[in-house]
């Protein structure tokens, strides 16, 4: 099965409440490299995150799959993930139903994505009563079931303690050794030293700057990504 990659965006711009959000972009994502959304509140990752995915329609320019098939290749776990009223295991059975997975084969792939994210011995627990890290790895399990090669990652982390975030952290990095292509957005500059291995900046809703983690960090190439690097507020 040929590679549902690159994802091109060519022109894309998108508009809500009178407001441009996302302003005549043109990119591609390849294969291989973990890709980090930076940015500050406001620029647009969330509703570029949406529009890659599918969830948005762009007001004007087009993003298209190399592949076919690319709803179902492709995955997307929220800031705050939506809980069916189920199970944890009922939770990624379904998740594999949609996706037209046989009957006969989804309780055990399943619990091989629960085991994965360490939530099979919680199984059986109502989704709803778990704590907002074991949600957060069930949504993960959700994708993991689905073996997706793209995995969009929205402040997966966000609202999570440290110890949760590690915990997240560690499945990132499962899903990007298995050969997943992560493309992630954060508001944590150390984790996107950990996780990426290119920085995509966004400001006002336009890319100012891409370029390898290693690069970005020391060398930003726009005052605004330097003024972001240093934690300086974007309006000072």
């Amino acid at each position: 099965m040929s590679s549902i990659l690159p994802l091109r965006l060519d022109d894309v711009s998108y508009a809500a409440g009178g407001r441009t959000i996302i302003e005549r972009m043109s990119l591609a994502l390849e294969a291989g490299a973990s890709t980090l959304i930076l940015g500050a509140n406001g620029a647009g990752k969330s509703v570029l995150m949406r529009l890659m995915h599918g969830l948005l329609a762009p007001s004007s320019g087009r993003v298209a799959w190399a592949g076919e098939g690319a709803r179902r290749r492709q995955a997307m776990v929220f800031q705050r993930p939506v809980m069916l009223r189920r199970s944890a295991l009922a939770n990624v059975v379904y998740a594999l139903k949609v996706a037209g997975v046989a009957s006969a084969d989804r309780e055990r792939l399943a619990r091989e994505a629960l085991a994965e994210v360490g939530l099979l011995a919680a199984a059986g627990r109502p989704a709803r009563v778990l704590s907002s890290g074991e949600q957060q790895r069930l949504a993960l399990a959700r994708a993991w079931a689905l073996h997706p090669e793209v995995l969009f990652l929205d402040e997966p982390t966000a609202s999570l303690d440290p110890g949760a975030t590690h915990e997240i952290e560690n499945i990132i990095r499962a899903f990007d050794a298995a050969g997943t292509k992560i493309v992630m957005s954060t508001h944590s500059l150390g984790q996107a030293r950990r996780l990426g291995d290119e920085v995509i900046y966004l400001h006002q809703g336009r890319v100012l700057e891409r370029a390898p983690i290693g690069l970005f960090f020391p060398h930003p190439a726009t005052a605004e990504a330097a003024a972001f690097v240093k934690g300086e507020l974007p309006w000072t």
